[in-house]
Protein backbone atom coordinates (compact mmCIF):
# COMPACT_ATOMS: atom_id res chain seq x y z
CA UNK A 1 0.00 0.00 0.00
CA UNK A 2 1.84 3.59 -1.07
CA UNK A 3 0.16 5.74 2.02
CA UNK A 4 3.91 7.31 3.28
CA UNK A 5 3.46 10.07 5.01
CA UNK A 6 2.95 13.21 2.88
CA UNK A 7 3.34 16.66 3.26
CA UNK A 8 0.56 18.27 5.40
CA UNK A 9 -1.81 20.71 3.74
CA UNK A 10 -4.71 20.82 5.47
CA UNK A 11 -6.52 21.29 2.35
CA UNK A 12 -6.22 18.18 0.75
CA UNK A 13 -8.67 15.18 1.68
CA UNK A 14 -6.50 12.41 1.87
CA UNK A 15 -7.89 8.57 1.81
CA UNK A 16 -6.55 4.60 1.08
CA UNK A 17 -8.55 3.16 -1.89
CA UNK A 18 -7.34 -0.42 -3.50
CA UNK A 19 -4.63 0.30 -1.36
CA UNK A 20 -3.22 3.34 -2.72
CA UNK A 21 -3.56 6.76 -1.15
CA UNK A 22 -5.45 9.35 -2.82
CA UNK A 23 -5.50 13.21 -2.16
CA UNK A 24 -8.18 14.91 -3.51
CA UNK A 25 -8.75 18.50 -3.52
CA UNK A 26 -10.63 21.16 -5.75
CA UNK A 27 -13.54 19.13 -5.35
CA UNK A 28 -17.09 20.70 -4.18
CA UNK A 29 -17.62 19.86 -0.52
CA UNK A 30 -20.78 18.25 -1.58
CA UNK A 31 -19.55 15.61 -4.12
CA UNK A 32 -20.67 12.38 -2.83
CA UNK A 33 -18.59 9.55 -2.44
CA UNK A 34 -20.66 7.94 -5.29
CA UNK A 35 -20.33 10.74 -7.70
CA UNK A 36 -16.23 10.80 -7.03
CA UNK A 37 -16.18 7.32 -7.63
CA UNK A 38 -18.26 7.20 -11.05
CA UNK A 39 -17.33 10.09 -12.16
CA UNK A 40 -13.91 11.28 -10.87
CA UNK A 41 -12.04 8.00 -10.20
CA UNK A 42 -14.12 6.50 -13.20
CA UNK A 43 -14.73 2.97 -11.23
CA UNK A 44 -18.13 2.11 -12.30
CA UNK A 45 -18.79 -0.70 -10.30
CA UNK A 46 -20.72 1.11 -7.32
CA UNK A 47 -24.34 1.79 -8.63
CA UNK A 48 -26.62 4.66 -8.48
CA UNK A 49 -30.18 3.79 -7.53
CA UNK A 50 -32.28 5.94 -5.06
CA UNK A 51 -29.55 8.05 -4.47
CA UNK A 52 -31.02 8.91 -0.79
CA UNK A 53 -29.37 5.93 1.15
CA UNK A 54 -32.66 3.61 0.45
CA UNK A 55 -31.70 0.80 -2.00
CA UNK A 56 -28.45 0.26 -1.20
CA UNK A 57 -26.91 -0.09 -4.73
CA UNK A 58 -24.20 1.85 -3.64
CA UNK A 59 -22.54 0.23 -0.38
CA UNK A 60 -18.92 0.13 -0.06
CA UNK A 61 -17.29 -0.47 2.92
CA UNK A 62 -15.50 2.42 4.95
CA UNK A 63 -12.15 1.24 7.45
CA UNK A 64 -11.41 3.34 10.32
CA UNK A 65 -8.89 3.28 12.56
CA UNK A 66 -10.23 1.74 16.01
CA UNK A 67 -9.54 3.80 19.11
CA UNK A 68 -6.80 1.34 20.05
CA UNK A 69 -4.61 2.68 17.51
CA UNK A 70 -3.97 -1.34 16.53
CA UNK A 71 -6.78 -2.74 14.40
CA UNK A 72 -9.63 -0.99 11.55
CA UNK A 73 -13.09 -0.94 11.54
CA UNK A 74 -14.78 -1.83 8.78
CA UNK A 75 -18.38 -0.85 8.03
CA UNK A 76 -20.69 -0.85 5.31
CA UNK A 77 -21.92 2.68 4.63
CA UNK A 78 -24.53 4.28 1.77
CA UNK A 79 -21.88 6.30 -1.06
CA UNK A 80 -24.99 8.12 -2.18
CA UNK A 81 -25.50 10.80 0.10
CA UNK A 82 -22.05 10.39 2.34
CA UNK A 83 -19.82 14.07 1.27
CA UNK A 84 -16.19 13.23 0.30
CA UNK A 85 -14.41 14.98 2.51
CA UNK A 86 -15.59 13.05 5.69
CA UNK A 87 -13.74 10.14 3.72
CA UNK A 88 -10.69 11.95 4.77
CA UNK A 89 -7.65 9.61 6.96
CA UNK A 90 -10.16 6.35 6.18
CA UNK A 91 -9.94 4.00 3.93
CA UNK A 92 -13.01 3.21 0.77
CA UNK A 93 -12.89 -0.32 -0.13
CA UNK A 94 -15.52 -1.13 -2.79
CA UNK A 95 -16.40 -4.19 -4.79
CA UNK A 96 -13.97 -3.49 -7.46
CA UNK A 97 -11.31 -4.10 -4.83
CA UNK A 98 -12.52 -7.47 -3.64
CA UNK A 99 -10.92 -9.30 -6.85
CA UNK A 100 -7.52 -10.61 -6.62
CA UNK A 101 -4.78 -9.40 -8.82
CA UNK A 102 -4.81 -12.82 -10.37
CA UNK A 103 -8.56 -12.40 -11.37
CA UNK A 104 -9.69 -14.99 -8.75
CA UNK A 105 -13.06 -13.76 -7.33
CA UNK A 106 -12.89 -13.27 -3.42
CA UNK A 107 -15.22 -15.72 -1.06
CA UNK A 108 -18.49 -13.32 -0.95
CA UNK A 109 -18.26 -13.12 -5.10
CA UNK A 110 -17.31 -16.88 -5.46
CA UNK A 111 -20.88 -17.88 -3.23
CA UNK A 112 -23.02 -15.10 -4.90
CA UNK A 113 -22.12 -17.17 -8.28
CA UNK A 114 -22.49 -20.58 -6.62
CA UNK A 115 -25.81 -20.09 -5.59
CA UNK A 116 -27.07 -18.15 -8.69
CA UNK A 117 -27.69 -15.14 -6.20
CA UNK A 118 -27.74 -12.33 -9.35
CA UNK A 119 -30.27 -11.58 -11.66
CA UNK A 120 -30.09 -8.41 -13.57
CA UNK A 121 -26.99 -7.53 -11.39
CA UNK A 122 -27.65 -3.70 -10.60
CA UNK A 123 -28.32 -4.43 -7.07
CA UNK A 124 -25.57 -6.90 -6.44
CA UNK A 125 -22.58 -4.27 -6.07
CA UNK A 126 -24.50 -3.56 -3.03
CA UNK A 127 -25.26 -6.82 -1.52
CA UNK A 128 -21.59 -8.15 -2.26
CA UNK A 129 -20.48 -4.92 0.17
CA UNK A 130 -22.87 -5.41 2.65
CA UNK A 131 -21.95 -9.13 3.02
CA UNK A 132 -18.04 -8.15 2.62
CA UNK A 133 -18.75 -6.27 5.37
CA UNK A 134 -20.10 -9.34 7.50
CA UNK A 135 -17.81 -11.48 6.34
CA UNK A 136 -15.14 -8.76 8.44
CA UNK A 137 -17.00 -9.02 11.16
CA UNK A 138 -18.02 -12.34 11.51
CA UNK A 139 -15.93 -15.62 11.88
CA UNK A 140 -19.15 -17.55 11.31
CA UNK A 141 -22.89 -15.44 10.60
CA UNK A 142 -25.89 -17.78 10.95
CA UNK A 143 -29.12 -16.66 8.46
CA UNK A 144 -30.28 -14.09 10.76
CA UNK A 145 -27.17 -12.19 10.71
CA UNK A 146 -26.69 -12.32 6.95
CA UNK A 147 -30.45 -11.41 7.05
CA UNK A 148 -30.15 -8.34 9.37
CA UNK A 149 -26.84 -7.55 7.35
CA UNK A 150 -28.96 -7.56 4.50
CA UNK A 151 -31.97 -5.37 5.45
CA UNK A 152 -30.33 -1.92 4.16
CA UNK A 153 -30.09 -3.46 0.28
CA UNK A 154 -33.29 -4.27 -1.90
CA UNK A 155 -33.19 -6.34 -4.50
CA UNK A 156 -36.07 -5.41 -7.41
CA UNK A 157 -35.95 -8.90 -8.69
CA UNK A 158 -37.11 -10.21 -5.74
CA UNK A 159 -33.99 -12.74 -5.62
CA UNK A 160 -33.34 -12.87 -1.27
CA UNK A 161 -33.86 -16.45 -0.72
CA UNK A 162 -30.17 -17.16 -2.97
CA UNK A 163 -28.60 -14.19 -2.11
CA UNK A 164 -29.08 -14.96 1.71
CA UNK A 165 -27.60 -18.65 0.99
CA UNK A 166 -24.54 -16.92 -0.62
CA UNK A 167 -24.13 -14.70 2.99
CA UNK A 168 -24.47 -18.16 4.98
CA UNK A 169 -22.06 -19.94 1.91
CA UNK A 170 -18.94 -17.26 2.18
CA UNK A 171 -17.90 -18.49 5.13
CA UNK A 172 -16.89 -21.88 4.20
CA UNK A 173 -14.58 -21.16 1.02
CA UNK A 174 -10.55 -21.34 2.10
CA UNK A 175 -9.68 -17.73 3.11
CA UNK A 176 -8.21 -15.60 0.46
CA UNK A 177 -4.52 -13.94 0.06
CA UNK A 178 -6.65 -10.54 -0.31
CA UNK A 179 -8.93 -8.95 1.57
CA UNK A 180 -9.34 -12.68 4.05
CA UNK A 181 -9.69 -11.28 7.95
CA UNK A 182 -6.32 -11.28 8.35
CA UNK A 183 -5.60 -9.32 5.44
CA UNK A 184 -7.65 -6.72 6.45
CA UNK A 185 -6.06 -6.28 9.54
CA UNK A 186 -2.69 -6.29 8.09
CA UNK A 187 0.40 -4.40 9.64
CA UNK A 188 0.54 -2.80 6.36
CA UNK A 189 -2.85 -1.36 6.22
CA UNK A 190 -3.29 -0.31 9.86
CA UNK A 191 0.34 1.54 8.82
CA UNK A 192 -1.74 3.23 6.37
CA UNK A 193 -4.06 4.48 7.96
CA UNK A 194 -1.45 5.94 10.89
CA UNK A 195 0.39 7.82 8.83
CA UNK A 196 -2.79 9.68 7.67
CA UNK A 197 -3.60 10.03 11.18
CA UNK A 198 -0.13 11.52 11.66
CA UNK A 199 -0.39 13.96 9.17
CA UNK A 200 -4.16 14.64 10.81
CA UNK A 201 -2.27 15.83 13.95
CA UNK A 202 0.30 17.49 12.80
CA UNK A 203 -2.02 19.96 10.71
CA UNK A 204 -4.58 22.52 11.50
CA UNK A 205 -8.52 20.90 10.98
CA UNK A 206 -8.86 20.08 7.54
CA UNK A 207 -10.66 23.06 5.48
CA UNK A 208 -11.89 23.06 1.80
CA UNK A 209 -13.67 25.26 0.13
CA UNK A 210 -17.41 25.57 1.62
CA UNK A 211 -16.11 22.27 4.45
CA UNK A 212 -14.02 22.42 7.38
CA UNK A 213 -13.84 19.35 10.07
CA UNK A 214 -11.98 20.89 13.75
CA UNK A 215 -10.45 18.83 15.52
CA UNK A 216 -11.56 20.03 19.02
CA UNK A 217 -14.88 21.09 20.95
CA UNK A 218 -13.14 24.34 21.65
CA UNK A 219 -12.30 24.75 17.78
CA UNK A 220 -15.84 23.42 16.64
CA UNK A 221 -17.21 26.28 19.07
CA UNK A 222 -15.47 29.04 17.80
CA UNK A 223 -16.00 28.22 14.10
CA UNK A 224 -19.77 28.43 14.93
CA UNK A 225 -19.47 31.64 16.55
CA UNK A 226 -17.21 33.40 13.81
CA UNK A 227 -19.89 31.72 11.13
CA UNK A 228 -23.38 31.23 12.81
CA UNK A 229 -24.57 30.51 9.17
CA UNK A 230 -22.87 27.38 8.65
CA UNK A 231 -24.40 23.89 8.66
CA UNK A 232 -23.20 21.47 11.69
CA UNK A 233 -22.62 18.41 9.79
CA UNK A 234 -22.76 15.32 11.14
CA UNK A 235 -23.31 11.73 9.76
CA UNK A 236 -25.55 13.51 6.52
CA UNK A 237 -27.93 10.88 5.91
CA UNK A 238 -30.10 13.43 6.12
CA UNK A 239 -28.30 16.85 4.71
CA UNK A 240 -27.67 14.10 1.53
CA UNK A 241 -30.52 13.97 0.51
CA UNK A 242 -30.62 17.82 0.80
CA UNK A 243 -28.51 17.98 -2.25
CA UNK A 244 -29.30 14.59 -3.93
CA UNK A 245 -32.97 15.10 -4.43
CA UNK A 246 -33.70 18.63 -3.91
CA UNK A 247 -30.96 20.28 -5.43
CA UNK A 248 -29.71 22.78 -2.78
CA UNK A 249 -26.69 24.78 -2.42
CA UNK A 250 -25.83 24.56 1.35
CA UNK A 251 -23.82 26.89 2.98
CA UNK A 252 -20.22 26.23 4.54
CA UNK A 253 -20.55 22.83 5.91
CA UNK A 254 -18.50 22.57 9.53
CA UNK A 255 -18.30 18.62 10.39
CA UNK A 256 -18.07 17.35 13.63
CA UNK A 257 -17.11 13.90 13.13
CA UNK A 258 -13.04 15.06 13.82
CA UNK A 259 -14.14 15.86 17.26
CA UNK A 260 -12.76 13.06 19.63
CA UNK A 261 -14.65 14.80 22.76
CA UNK A 262 -17.77 14.07 20.70
CA UNK A 263 -16.84 10.47 19.91
CA UNK A 264 -17.26 9.71 23.25
CA UNK A 265 -19.45 7.73 25.07
CA UNK A 266 -19.21 7.87 29.30
CA UNK A 267 -21.26 7.53 32.49
CA UNK A 268 -21.75 10.34 34.17
CA UNK A 269 -24.06 11.49 37.62
CA UNK A 270 -27.11 12.35 35.42
CA UNK A 271 -26.73 9.32 32.81
CA UNK A 272 -25.23 7.97 30.04
CA UNK A 273 -23.45 10.87 28.19
CA UNK A 274 -23.31 10.62 24.06
CA UNK A 275 -21.75 12.78 21.84
CA UNK A 276 -22.46 14.59 19.02
CA UNK A 277 -20.54 12.55 16.63
CA UNK A 278 -21.44 9.37 18.04
CA UNK A 279 -23.16 6.96 15.25
CA UNK A 280 -26.26 4.93 15.57
CA UNK A 281 -24.12 1.67 15.36
CA UNK A 282 -22.65 3.02 19.01
CA UNK A 283 -25.35 4.46 20.76
CA UNK A 284 -27.69 2.12 20.15
CA UNK A 285 -25.65 -0.92 22.17
CA UNK A 286 -25.15 1.86 24.81
CA UNK A 287 -28.78 2.61 25.16
CA UNK A 288 -29.72 -0.88 25.17
CA UNK A 289 -27.14 -2.11 28.12
CA UNK A 290 -29.06 0.27 30.13
CA UNK A 291 -33.15 0.36 28.93
CA UNK A 292 -33.07 -3.27 27.26
CA UNK A 293 -36.65 -2.32 26.58
CA UNK A 294 -35.73 -0.30 23.52
CA UNK A 295 -34.63 -3.53 21.87
CA UNK A 296 -37.45 -3.06 19.34
CA UNK A 297 -36.44 0.61 18.13
CA UNK A 298 -33.08 -0.44 18.09
CA UNK A 299 -33.09 -3.04 15.47
CA UNK A 300 -35.31 -1.11 13.35
CA UNK A 301 -34.27 2.04 13.32
CA UNK A 302 -32.81 2.38 9.63
CA UNK A 303 -30.52 0.12 8.24
CA UNK A 304 -27.09 -1.00 9.08
CA UNK A 305 -25.20 1.18 6.56
CA UNK A 306 -27.38 4.49 7.77
CA UNK A 307 -26.60 3.73 11.36
CA UNK A 308 -22.79 3.71 10.67
CA UNK A 309 -23.19 6.86 9.14
CA UNK A 310 -25.88 9.00 11.06
CA UNK A 311 -25.79 9.55 14.60
CA UNK A 312 -28.40 10.01 17.71
CA UNK A 313 -27.42 13.44 18.22
CA UNK A 314 -27.88 14.33 14.57
CA UNK A 315 -31.70 12.59 14.88
CA UNK A 316 -32.07 14.43 17.86
CA UNK A 317 -30.78 18.13 16.07
CA UNK A 318 -32.39 16.91 13.20
CA UNK A 319 -36.25 17.17 15.21
CA UNK A 320 -38.51 15.38 12.25
CA UNK A 321 -41.53 14.51 13.95
CA UNK A 322 -40.97 11.05 12.46
CA UNK A 323 -37.25 10.77 14.24
CA UNK A 324 -37.78 7.48 15.98
CA UNK A 325 -35.26 7.96 18.77
CA UNK A 326 -37.09 11.17 20.25
CA UNK A 327 -39.73 9.83 21.35
CA UNK A 328 -37.91 7.02 23.42
CA UNK A 329 -35.47 9.44 24.57
CA UNK A 330 -38.22 12.12 25.47
CA UNK A 331 -40.05 8.92 27.61
CA UNK A 332 -36.91 8.48 29.67
CA UNK A 333 -36.22 12.37 30.46
CA UNK A 334 -33.13 12.93 28.72
CA UNK A 335 -31.09 15.86 27.97
CA UNK A 336 -29.43 18.07 25.88
CA UNK A 337 -26.23 19.81 26.37
CA UNK A 338 -25.59 22.66 24.26
CA UNK A 339 -22.66 24.79 23.63
CA UNK A 340 -22.36 28.28 21.94
CA UNK A 341 -18.60 29.53 22.35
CA UNK A 342 -17.57 29.00 25.72
CA UNK A 343 -20.96 29.17 27.22
CA UNK A 344 -22.85 25.44 28.08
CA UNK A 345 -26.43 24.83 28.91
CA UNK A 346 -28.45 21.84 29.49
CA UNK A 347 -31.94 21.86 27.84
CA UNK A 348 -34.51 18.77 28.67
CA UNK A 349 -34.83 17.19 25.12
CA UNK A 350 -39.03 17.44 25.84
CA UNK A 351 -38.83 21.97 25.49
CA UNK A 352 -36.31 21.82 22.50
CA UNK A 353 -38.88 21.42 20.13
CA UNK A 354 -40.78 24.32 19.51
CA UNK A 355 -42.46 23.48 15.82
CA UNK A 356 -42.13 21.80 12.90
CA UNK A 357 -38.69 22.19 12.45
CA UNK A 358 -38.41 24.64 14.90
CA UNK A 359 -35.74 24.65 17.71
CA UNK A 360 -34.70 26.14 20.55
CA UNK A 361 -30.97 26.60 19.51
CA UNK A 362 -29.29 30.14 18.64
CA UNK A 363 -27.33 31.14 15.60
CA UNK A 364 -23.94 29.63 16.35
CA UNK A 365 -24.72 27.20 18.85
CA UNK A 366 -24.49 23.67 18.44
CA UNK A 367 -25.53 20.33 20.55
CA UNK A 368 -22.63 18.62 22.30
CA UNK A 369 -24.44 15.24 23.51
CA UNK A 370 -27.43 13.96 24.76
CA UNK A 371 -27.81 12.83 28.74
CA UNK A 372 -29.93 9.93 29.05
CA UNK A 373 -30.89 9.48 32.67
CA UNK A 374 -30.24 5.56 34.65
CA UNK A 375 -33.12 3.36 34.37
CA UNK A 376 -35.73 3.96 37.59
CA UNK A 377 -36.34 1.18 39.73
CA UNK A 378 -39.51 -0.11 39.05
CA UNK A 379 -40.92 1.71 36.15
CA UNK A 380 -42.92 -0.02 33.26
CA UNK A 381 -41.25 0.81 29.90
CA UNK A 382 -41.86 -0.33 26.40
CA UNK A 383 -41.43 1.45 22.81
CA UNK A 384 -43.23 0.66 19.44
CA UNK A 385 -42.99 1.62 16.00
CA UNK A 386 -45.72 0.88 13.39
CA UNK A 387 -44.96 1.06 10.34
CA UNK A 388 -45.85 -0.37 6.75
CA UNK A 389 -42.70 -2.34 6.78
CA UNK A 390 -40.55 -4.16 9.82
CA UNK A 391 -37.31 -3.07 8.13
CA UNK A 392 -35.91 0.77 6.47
CA UNK A 393 -40.09 2.08 6.93
CA UNK A 394 -40.56 5.33 8.25
CA UNK A 395 -42.77 5.51 11.02
CA UNK A 396 -46.67 6.02 10.55
CA UNK A 397 -46.90 6.23 14.31
CA UNK A 398 -43.99 5.63 17.11
CA UNK A 399 -44.28 5.29 20.90
CA UNK A 400 -42.46 5.40 24.18
CA UNK A 401 -44.09 4.58 27.40
CA UNK A 402 -42.42 5.06 30.77
CA UNK A 403 -44.60 4.68 33.57
CA UNK A 404 -43.76 4.02 37.62
CA UNK A 405 -46.82 2.13 39.18
CA UNK A 406 -46.48 2.19 43.41
CA UNK A 407 -49.27 0.46 45.42
CA UNK A 408 -51.25 -0.63 42.50
CA UNK A 409 -51.65 2.93 41.54
CA UNK A 410 -49.55 4.98 38.79
CA UNK A 411 -47.00 8.11 40.34
CA UNK A 412 -45.19 8.97 37.14
CA UNK A 413 -46.34 8.50 33.44
CA UNK A 414 -44.28 9.84 31.04
CA UNK A 415 -46.34 9.04 27.56
CA UNK A 416 -44.24 10.07 24.13
CA UNK A 417 -45.40 9.75 20.38
CA UNK A 418 -44.22 10.90 16.94
CA UNK A 419 -45.70 11.14 14.31
CA UNK A 420 -48.99 12.55 15.51
CA UNK A 421 -47.97 15.93 15.42
CA UNK A 422 -45.79 18.75 13.97
CA UNK A 423 -43.17 17.85 16.57
CA UNK A 424 -42.56 14.71 19.09
CA UNK A 425 -44.48 15.25 22.54
CA UNK A 426 -45.97 14.03 25.13
CA UNK A 427 -49.16 13.34 25.41
CA UNK A 428 -49.84 15.34 28.91
CA UNK A 429 -53.43 14.66 28.95
CA UNK A 430 -53.41 11.01 28.75
CA UNK A 431 -50.61 11.20 31.49
CA UNK A 432 -52.62 13.76 33.59
CA UNK A 433 -55.76 10.69 33.55
CA UNK A 434 -52.86 8.43 34.62
CA UNK A 435 -51.79 10.04 37.49
CA UNK A 436 -52.76 8.96 40.83
CA UNK A 437 -55.24 6.32 39.25
CA UNK A 438 -55.08 2.32 39.44
CA UNK A 439 -52.80 0.94 37.50
CA UNK A 440 -56.27 -0.98 35.80
CA UNK A 441 -57.90 -1.44 32.23
CA UNK A 442 -60.45 1.33 33.02
CA UNK A 443 -57.52 3.90 33.59
CA UNK A 444 -55.83 3.23 30.37
CA UNK A 445 -59.24 3.44 28.72
CA UNK A 446 -59.82 6.82 29.93
CA UNK A 447 -55.98 7.70 28.82
CA UNK A 448 -56.59 6.52 25.40
CA UNK A 449 -59.64 8.46 25.19
CA UNK A 450 -57.34 11.51 26.41
CA UNK A 451 -55.14 11.44 23.43
CA UNK A 452 -57.93 13.07 21.53
CA UNK A 453 -56.55 16.15 23.05
CA UNK A 454 -53.26 15.75 22.82
CA UNK A 455 -53.08 15.38 19.03
CA UNK A 456 -55.23 16.49 16.12
CA UNK A 457 -52.98 13.95 13.40
CA UNK A 458 -52.35 14.70 10.13
CA UNK A 459 -53.35 12.10 7.10
CA UNK A 460 -50.83 11.44 4.41
CA UNK A 461 -49.37 8.30 1.83
CA UNK A 462 -48.26 6.69 5.36
CA UNK A 463 -51.59 6.85 6.94
CA UNK A 464 -54.70 8.63 8.07
CA UNK A 465 -55.24 10.81 10.79
CA UNK A 466 -58.15 8.35 12.05
CA UNK A 467 -55.64 5.66 11.92
CA UNK A 468 -52.93 7.05 13.72
CA UNK A 469 -55.51 7.74 16.70
CA UNK A 470 -56.85 4.77 16.97
CA UNK A 471 -53.04 2.92 16.83
CA UNK A 472 -51.94 5.70 19.54
CA UNK A 473 -54.56 3.95 21.20
CA UNK A 474 -54.09 0.78 20.84
CA UNK A 475 -50.69 1.07 21.38
CA UNK A 476 -51.00 2.14 24.78
CA UNK A 477 -53.67 -0.60 25.74
CA UNK A 478 -50.92 -2.98 24.10
CA UNK A 479 -48.59 -1.63 26.40
CA UNK A 480 -50.49 -2.32 29.78
CA UNK A 481 -51.88 -5.57 28.34
CA UNK A 482 -48.13 -6.47 28.24
CA UNK A 483 -47.14 -5.50 31.88
CA UNK A 484 -49.90 -7.90 32.97
CA UNK A 485 -48.19 -10.43 31.10
CA UNK A 486 -44.54 -9.63 33.17
CA UNK A 487 -43.26 -7.89 30.47
CA UNK A 488 -43.05 -10.17 27.62
CA UNK A 489 -44.37 -9.07 24.49
CA UNK A 490 -47.94 -9.44 23.30
CA UNK A 491 -47.53 -10.59 19.43
CA UNK A 492 -50.74 -9.77 17.77
CA UNK A 493 -52.08 -9.87 14.29
CA UNK A 494 -52.10 -7.70 11.81
CA UNK A 495 -50.01 -4.74 11.04
CA UNK A 496 -47.71 -5.32 14.35
CA UNK A 497 -50.84 -5.25 16.22
CA UNK A 498 -51.65 -1.62 16.56
CA UNK A 499 -55.15 -1.26 14.64
CA UNK A 500 -56.77 -4.81 15.99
Amino acid sequence: MGASEPANASGTVRFVLDGKLVSASGLPPTLTVLEYLRNVAGLSDTKEGCAEGDCGACTVVLGELAEDGVSIQYRPINSCIRFLPTLDGKELVTAGSLKARDGSLHPVQQAMVDEHASQCGFCTPGFVMSLFALYLQQDAPDRAAVTEALSGNLCRCTGYRPIIDAGCRMVRYAPPAHWSRADSQSAERVDALRALARVRSHGAALEVAGFRAPRSLDELASALVAAPDSLVLAGGTDVGLWVTKLLRELPPIVYVGEVAELRQIRSTERGLWIGAAVTLSAAWPALLAAHPELAEQGKRFASPPIRNSATLVGNLANGSPIGDSIPALIALGAELELRKGRRTRRLALEHFYLGYQKKDLAPGELVVAVVVPAAQAGRKLASYKVSKRIEQDISAVCATFAVVVQGGVVTDARLAFGGMAAIPARARHAEAALMGQPWSAESIDAAGAALAQDFEPLTDLRASAAYRSRVAGNLLRRFYLEQLLHGEPLRLAAVHGAAT
